[in-house]
C-alpha cells in the first residue's frame, strides 16, 4: 500500500508499541537504505527517520506498506513473537491495537503468507490515499458502508459485501459514514524483502 505521510507525533493519542527500533532493525536487515526503503513506501527520508526515532508513529496503512517492503508481517513490526506457529486464533487472545485513527486485531496465524486482520477504519481518516502495490487483497464489510476505489471506479459496500482485487490496481478506502466502517481484511505478503513495491505516491480526493 501506498502510504501518505498521514502519521501521528509520538505520545499523541494513539495506544501504539514503541516500533521504532524494530523498524530500523529490519531495514537494516533487508539491506535497504533510507532513501530507498522511503521511495518505495511513498515517504521522504525524512518522515521515514523520523519514524525509526520515535518522533512520528505510523498509521496502520503505513505499517502495512513497511511490512511489504521488509518482507515481514505488521506483528513483527510491533515487536510481536510467537513461539509456534498455531493454526487456532482464539477470541480471548485478539488484542486490539490502534495506528493512525484506525484499529486492528490480528484474525489470522503470524508468520504466513497472507495476514488476516479485523480492521475498524474511522470516518475521514486515511480517506485520501491511494496504495499500489503487487500482491491480492480480500476484504468483507462487517458493519457500515465502505467507499472503494479501483482503478478509474468507485463502489460503495455494505455490510456482508466483499472485494477480491488485483493490489497492482491502484486501490483507496474511506469509510462512507459517520460511524465508521468495520471489516474483515486478507492481503498477501511478499517473501522477497527487496522487491520494488511501490509505483510511486499518488494522492487524490474520493469522488
Amino acid at each position: 500500500m501506498n502510504a501518505s505521510e498521514g502519521a501521528s507525533p509520538a505520545g499523541e493519542g494513539d495506544d501504539l508499541p514503541a516500533v521504532a527500533p524494530q523498524l530500523r532493525a529490519l531495514r537494516r536487515r533487508t539491506g535497504l537504505t533510507l532513501e530507498a526503503a522511503a521511495r518505495s513506501a511513498g515517504l521522504s527520508p525524512a518522515h521515514l527517520s523520523r519514524l525509526e526515532t520515535g518522533q512520528r508513529q505510523p498509521s496502520l496503512p503505513m505499517l502495512l506498506a513497511l511490512a511489504r517492503i521488509y518482507g515481514t508481517t505488521v506483528s513483527e513490526l510491533l515487536g510481536e513473537t510467537v513461539a509456534e506457529r498455531d493454526a487456532i486464533v482464539r477470541a480471548a487472545d485478539m488484542e486490539p491495537t490502534r495506528a493512525g485513527g484506525w484499529t486492528y486485531i490480528q484474525a489470522g496465524g503470524r508468520g504466513r503468507a497472507m495476514q488476516a486482520l479485523r480492521v475498524r477504519v474511522p470516518y475521514g481518516t486515511q480517506g485520501d490515499m491511494v496504495r499500489v502495490h503487487p500482491g491480492e487483497e480480500w476484504l468483507h464489510v462487517l458493519k457500515g458502508r465502505l467507499r472503494l476505489r479501483l482503478g478509474d471506479s468507485a463502489h460503495l459496500l455494505g455490510p456482508g459485501d466483499s472485494a477480491h482485487f488485483d493490489s497492482l490496481t491502484p486501490h483507496r478506502l474511506a469509510a462512507e459514514d459517520h460511524d465508521g466502517v468495520e471489516l474483515l481484511f486478507v492481503h498477501t505478503l511478499l517473501q522477497s524483502p527487496t522487491a520494488t513495491l511501490c509505483l510511486g505516491p499518488q494522492t487524490g480526493e474520493m469522488p
